[in-house]
């Protein structure tokens, strides 16, 4: 599970929330049946970030940032 190492409360809901936000921004883009290879990917994307994220905003264009770059 890519957010069990966040044990605060407060990081674990932004890396959620953020997570939405870039998977609904990045999903249509994405080839059809790639869809739980690349929600991990993601996942484990935005749980590396959550330290460096200002607020859930920055975390998602991070990791949407970060998901593309590895694409």
């Amino acid at each position: 599970m890519p957010f069990s190492s966040l044990t605060d409360p407060i990081d674990l809901a932004r890396a959620e929330a953020a997570f939405e936000k870039a998977w609904s921004k990045l999903k249509p883009a994405l080839p059809e049946g790639s869809d739980e290879l690349e929600r991990n990917n993601l996942a484990y994307i935005v749980a590396s970030l959550v330290p460096l994220a200002l607020d859930e905003d920055d975390l998602a264009q991070r990791a949407i940032d970060r998901f593309r770059e590895k694409a």
